[in-house]
């Protein structure tokens, strides 16, 4: 019996440390669908891609700002990410830094504000909520608030 608990244990466990890798796992593909759409230029890409930008005036001022100033060609090559939360159980709202380039370009560092929904009973969620216009190669990114 405590043999079966100790499985039962390591199996949830196991359940709820899958879930947390995953979020992990879909803040980087959607941070890194954001940039690349930075770097084709694609503004509505940028906006579609941030939850409440379409509705907000100076979020689509700024995604236009950073499509045209960002445009290069290129595949983009992500150099580093720093997530907005090492470890969640539950929702959090944190700033993640992102440092990207593409072939032709400078290397670029930005930081985006990113909420993660839910838990790991019911599946954590991840959503994009502000990114930043270029920062200094040593800049932090400052925490949500």
């Amino acid at each position: 019996m405590l043999l079966l608990l100790a499985l039962l244990a390591f199996l949830a466990i196991s359940l709820g440390l899958a879930r947390v890798l995953n979020a992990n796992g879909a803040e980087r593909s959607a941070i890194v669908a954001l940039v690349e759409a930075q770097a084709r230029g694609d503004a509505n890409g940028i906006v579609a891609r941030i939850e409440g930008c379409a509705k907000q005036p100076a979020c689509v001022a700024a995604a236009r700002a950073n499509a045209a100033r960002l445009r290069a060609p290129g595949r983009v090559e992500l150099v580093r990410l720093d997530p907005s939360t090492s470890f969640s159980l539950g929702g959090a709202t944190g700033v993640a830094r992102v440092v990207w380039k593409v072939p032709s370009h400078t290397t670029v560092v930005q930081c985006v504000v990113v909420h993660r929904g839910g838990d790991v009973v019911g599946g954590l969620s991840v959503e994009l909520r502000a990114l930043s216009g270029p920062i200094g190669h040593q800049a932090a990114c400052r925490q949500a608030g």
